[in-house]
């Protein structure tokens, strides 16, 4: 159940002092990362000439860029985000600018590609949940920070939109190459400006010796309770991940052109953005961990009525529909991950799961791949659905408070704050995605 707030006013976030400067900065950088797949991926197929090359070595840039996002985000919680991430963000940066060198002679070595892609990945800036830590941290208020989430959601989900385009921009007057040199400016500058800004001074190193993450003790607590909002973040992951390849199908089938798969997404992307902005100005009554499984149940449920679809405006409709649970589902369980965090811990909970977003996105658009050759298109609608009726199946487990922290509003004494809040989600650059 939920009721409208009273002063639905998304505003108020962002009149919170610092908050503008700093979510301003962190769009900065994380825009490097809705244009860095497409420009990396021009520059290596012109450089190697060979679709298998670059697929391997996108391959492993995503691959070190996801599965090690939790490690990389300890290291913002343990040591801060001025003296991790920044240190990280210029690493990447220059790595990418060595990338960019590469693919510009032609000749390179694929394994020298390959290595140096891997090892570039795997220094990608956890932006994404650092600023969501920070959002935590300024609005302590559950409303407001619910608020907060739906706001980064929906920028977010526009930043990977947009990517692309100045991608494309870019690819018309210059070298692909220029366009791996931008993304490293992009993330170098926003990173700077973020990690520099006074509000990402309120993450506190967390303290050494704490028990979280002892086997047994409150780390053990802080894992089951974690565990709802990652697999339903997973399963989000995977059925929208599908949504792509199937709408691909669905075209082909009929003979329709590309336009046409460009608009269906569109509408998936437009729905996510609505879903956000909605969730971020309601009230709700119900807390997020009951939430949470009927959002996932109303995307899963969207997506195998598109596979009933007669024609591409009732298809465009009903994954219109699916995207308006995408950015809710992925924001609750933002929030949740907030919730379960031990003090200190926050950015890494939010890192877990990114990490099964990406994961999911990836695992969905392979499984989907197979099942499409094989399988009726209204059957692989109904399966990508199920995916997210399935992770709506887990139970939802509060973290132990006698483990670490009290309960799940407030963790310190609160400053002035204005009062009601907000919501991403995510998706990556074809349309589902990742987001460091």
């Amino acid at each position: 159940m939920s009721t409208p707030s009273p002063r639905p006013s998304y505003a108020a976030v962002l009149r919170v002092p610092h908050a503008r400067r700093t979510f301003a900065a962190a769009l900065v950088g994380r825009l490097s990362y809705g244009t860095v797949s497409l420009a990396l991926m021009l520059s290596l197929t012109r450089s190697t000439g060979s679709y298998a090359v670059a697929g391997l070595v996108m391959a492993l840039f995503g691959a070190t860029s996801v599965f090690l996002s939790p490690y990389r985000a300890s290291l913002v919680d343990r040591h801060g985000p001025r003296r991790a991430l920044l240190p990280m963000a210029l690493l990447y940066a220059a790595l990418l600018c060595v990338l960019a060198a590469a693919c510009r002679h032609p000749g390179t070595p694929a394994g020298v590609l390959a290595a140096t892609a891997a090892i570039t990945g795997a220094c990608t800036p956890p932006l994404g949940p650092t600023m969501r830590a920070v959002w935590a941290e300024l609005l302590p208020d559950r409303a407001m920070l619910q608020r907060a989430y739906s706001l980064d959601g929906v920028a977010e989900e526009l930043l990977f939109v947009s990517g692309p385009l100045l991608v494309g921009a870019v690819v018309g007057v210059a070298p692909p190459a220029a366009g791996v040199v931008l993304s490293a400016l992009l993330v170098a500058v926003g990173t700077l400006a973020f990690a520099t800004s006074p509000a990402a001074g309120v993450l506190r190193p967390a303290e050494h010796g704490k028990d979280a993450d002892a086997p047994g003790g409150a780390g053990a607590g802080q894992a089951r309770a974690l565990l709802q909002p990652v697999v339903v973040a997973a399963g989000v992951g995977v059925s929208v991940s599908a949504v792509d390849l199937l709408v691909v199908a669905f075209a082909s089938e009929r003979g329709l052109g590309d336009g046409t798969v460009a608009w269906v997404l569109a509408a998936l992307s437009l729905g996510s953005a609505v879903g956000g902005l909605l969730n971020g100005a309601v009230a709700w009554s119900s807390s997020a961990r009951a939430r949470l499984p009927f959002l996932a149940v109303g995307l899963g449920l969207c997506l195998a009525a598109a596979g009933l679809a007669p024609g591409v405006i009732t298809l465009a409709v009903a994954v219109a529909c699916a995207g308006l649970f995408v950015a809710p589902a992925l924001t609750t369980a933002y929030l949740i991950a907030d919730e379960s965090a031990a003090p200190g811990f926050r950015t890494r909970a939010g890192a877990w799961c990114n990490t099964a977003v990406n994961a999911g996105l990836s695992a969905g658009a392979a499984a989907v791949g197979l099942l499409v050759e094989r399988l009726p298109l209204p059957v692989c609608f109904a399966v990508s659905g199920a995916v997210a009726v399935a992770a709506a199946l887990v139970p939802g487990r509060r973290r132990d408070r006698s483990a670490g922290r009290s309960g799940p509003v407030s963790r310190r004494p609160s400053r002035s704050r204005p009062s009601r809040p907000s919501g991403r989600s995510g998706r990556s650059p074809s349309g589902a995605s990742g987001r460091p």
